[in-house]
């Protein structure tokens, strides 16, 4: 599937694919920043993208950013609309007692492209039973 791409950015901010058979296509940051511990920023990616009608882009935070620093996308995943146009932009938490630098070009999150599924919600007067019922939060035990 081939998604345009627009750079505000300089050359070599394109979402890039690191490994042959990866999900998430990394995000790099195109501004230099200081994120203060336990705080958040939103951080600009220098990308906006156009995405067919139907898809959904996921910003998900980077694994190796969360173990070895403590830094996550906050709004977990993030969603970029299929109409969006704007720029792509990340809201970085820092959930550390160290600040962490951002520098130029720093890979900060990955993007995830997905088909989806439209819903037409209906009215009604009571749902169907189920075997999960009511029960909610913790409901299935502790493992």
């Amino acid at each position: 599937m081939d998604v345009e791409v627009l750079l505000v950015a300089e050359p070599g901010f394109e979402p890039i694919y690191a490994k042959p058979g990866d999900a998430g296509a990394d995000l790099r940051s195109s501004e230099q920043l200081l994120l203060p511990a336990r705080s958040r920023a939103l951080v600009k990616t220098g990308v906006r993208i156009a995405l067919p009608e139907g898809y959904v882009g996921l910003v998900h935070p980077r694994s190796g950013l969360a173990a070895k620093h403590g830094i996550t996308v906050l709004n977990t995943p993030g969603t970029v609309d299929a109409g969006y146009r704007g720029e792509i932009m990340v809201t970085l938490y820092n959930s550390s007692d160290e600040d962490f630098e951002v520098l130029v070009g720093d890979r900060i999150a990955q993007l995830v492209i997905q088909q989806v599924e439209r819903a037409n919600f209906v009215a009604v007067a009571e749902l169907p039973g189920s075997e999960r019922g009511e029960t909610g939060f913790g409901s299935s035990g502790r493992s």
